[in-house]
């Protein structure tokens, strides 16, 4: 009886070690590879419309605190009965993890993030899509976000951002019954309001 309880002793006692040594080896957030899909609604542009969007990102994470993510955006919205507009986003945001406590193992995760992004929009005649304009922009982006950890490796994110973009605006309005589009000379602020709700995978451990 004696032997058999050293021996469950000793049969413990290595396992405890085992398990430190493989939690020792669990790497650590930084170099972190993760991608996803993601759905954005865009609020508040100039001519009025909501815009619904698809895209993916990845994100690559450098640090404890800090995080990037990668982002591609597809946006269509509608000017009343006049026009469609087609909005493309690829771009970059830095998201920085605030609190005493990071970590992914617990539900939620809030974050900061800022941004930059080029655009590209086309907008054209809901009834003749050869009649259209087009321009390229840049902007800056800041806003927050939660991560929803639905496991270590899988969270659902949702993000609230304002993006400012800087180019020359586009304008339809209608004339003698035709759409006519009218591009500023001059480029300008132009803002909108960016919701993001996003479902990623971690991927792989890079360093």
């Amino acid at each position: 009886m004696k032997k058999q309880v050293c021996v469950a002793g000793m049969l413990l006692l290595s396992l405890v070690a085992m398990a430190q040594k493989s939690s020792e080896k669990i790497p650590g957030p930084a170099g972190t590879l993760s991608l996803g899909t993601r759905n954005s609604f865009s609020f508040f542009s100039d001519d009025g419309g909501i815009g619904t969007s698809i895209g993916g990102q990845a994100r690559l994470q450098f640090s404890k605190r800090i995080n990037t993510e990668w982002f591609f955006d597809y946006i269509s919205s509608k000017n009343k009965d006049i026009s469609n507009r087609n909005d493309y986003h690829i771009g970059w945001s830095i998201m920085y993890y605030p609190g005493k406590q990071v970590q992914f193992m617990r539900l939620f995760q809030p974050y900061f993030l800022a941004g930059h992004c080029f655009d590209y929009t086309r907008v054209s005649e809901q009834q003749n899509k050869a009649n259209n304009a087009s321009r390229w922009s840049m902007a800056t982006q800041a806003g927050a976000g939660i991560h929803i950890n639905i496991t270590p490796m899988l969270d659902c994110s949702v993000s609230s951002q304002y993006m400012l973009h800087f180019g020359k605006d586009i304008e339809a309005s209608v004339d003698n019954n035709k759409v006519v589009f009218e591009k500023s000379n001059h480029g300008g602020p132009d803002g909108h309001l960016l919701c993001s709700i996003s479902f990623n995978y971690k991927l792989a451990h890079l360093w």
